[in-house]
């Protein structure tokens, strides 16, 4: 079993030297933040497994932050931040803060992106803000595009169906997936989608008890 204090203090001295080498140069700093912001997510998602939730949200909300100041300097297409603003903040449970990121991404035109990257960002903001007839039409095009993972795209869809059938089978390929891989966000073992999934079919009343190495008890 990893040392999550051990994972957790090293990806907060990555974020200290980030921050303390922050660049004035737009193009240098918003590659800095966003370093930062992966960083800060390896924290919180580390705090997360070794059982301190308090101090996992705050590094969460510091992830959030930094996905959306790196934002407006980052290339055109850029929708990887908008999409761990949204994560981040659902991981954290701040509601509020979510519902405000999500309108934000949900404003910058990511449903019509031709990347599925794209899509996933403006996918998972319309669930956080409840719009679950346009989350699934873009849930739909996501799960049969072959550049984007069939289970996640399903999750999605069954979230915005309101189908806990479906939702069970989707949500245990997507842990599955994180099961047989090697590699994993700032080398931290944890199914961090699963965890964001599992949040949005909450609030449909649908999600599931998992167990795993991989995610919190």
């Amino acid at each position: 079993m990893p040392d999550w204090r051990e994972l957790a203090l090293r990806a907060e001295s990555r974020y200290r030297d980030g921050e303390a080498r922050l660049p004035e140069d737009p193009d240098t700093r918003q590659r800095q933040l966003t370093r930062m912001a992966n960083a800060a997510n390896g924290a919180g998602l580390s705090l997360l497994m070794a059982g301190d939730r308090e101090n996992a949200a705050g590094w969460f909300v510091v992830a959030a932050d930094r996905y959306r100041e790196s934002y407006p300097n980052a290339p055109p297409g850029s929708w990887g931040r908008l999409i761990g603003a949204v994560k981040t903040r659902l991981l954290a449970g701040d509601r509020e803060g979510a519902e405000r990121d999500a309108r934000w991404a949900a404003g910058e035109d990511a449903a019509e992106a031709e990347s599925p990257i794209g899509r996933y960002a403006a996918c998972l903001a319309l669930l956080v803000l409840g719009d679950w007839e346009e989350a699934r039409v873009l849930a739909d095009r996501l799960r049969t595009h072959e550049a984007f993972p069939r289970a996640v795209g399903d999750a999605l869809a069954f979230i915005a169906a309101d189908d806990p059938v479906g939702y069970t089978e989707a949500i245990g390929a997507v842990l599955e997936s994180f099961e047989t891989r090697d590699e994993y966000l700032e080398d931290v073992p944890v199914a961090d989608t699963v965890l964001v999934l599992q949040a949005l079919a909450e609030r449909r009343g649908i999600s599931v008890k998992l167990s795993s190495p991989l995610l919190p008890t």
